[in-house]
């Protein structure tokens, strides 16, 4: 039996690129929220219809629930429509193992159709990303 290269590793679990974005509020939408594309794809929208996501100042805040831990957690990303019902809430765990940030507990179509239940990212370009829209759209917002 061969031993699996990294390369076959990578070619098997592909790494993702996420980006932010935020809709500022009034009068583009009813309130402040976050957009998270991963590989150019809207997760939150597209687990939910309608589901918008939490306030950027929470979500991508220093220690906030995006940062990565060794411990996996369990992170609301957003929810549907409005009021106290979280029920259809998206939520993801975020995990960090070595140099790799894993979301599992998706479950959103991907451009071909097929179910993503799990992303893995660059430690370095996840990170960038959601200090470069926390500094742009976090702070004092």
């Amino acid at each position: 039996m061969r031993a699996e290269s990294v390369a076959d590793r990578q070619e098997r679990d592909p790494v993702s690129t996420l980006l932010v974005g935020v809709c500022p509020g009034p009068p583009v939408c009813r309130a402040v929220h976050t957009y998270l594309f991963v590989d150019g794809l809207d997760v939150i929208a597209r687990s939910h219809d309608g589901a918008a996501g939490g306030h950027p100042s929470r979500l991508l805040r220093p220690g906030g629930p995006l940062h990565p831990a060794d411990q996996p957690r369990s992170v609301e990303l957003g929810t549907q429509g409005q009021g106290p019902d979280t029920a259809l809430a998206v939520r993801i765990r975020v995990r960090l193992r070595g140099r790799t940030v894993f979301w599992s507990d998706l479950m959103y179509p991907g451009a071909d159709g097929r179910v993503i239940e799990e992303v893995r990212f660059d430690l370095a370009q996840y990170l960038a990303e959601i200090e470069r829209s926390y500094a742009r759209w976090g702070r004092g917002a």
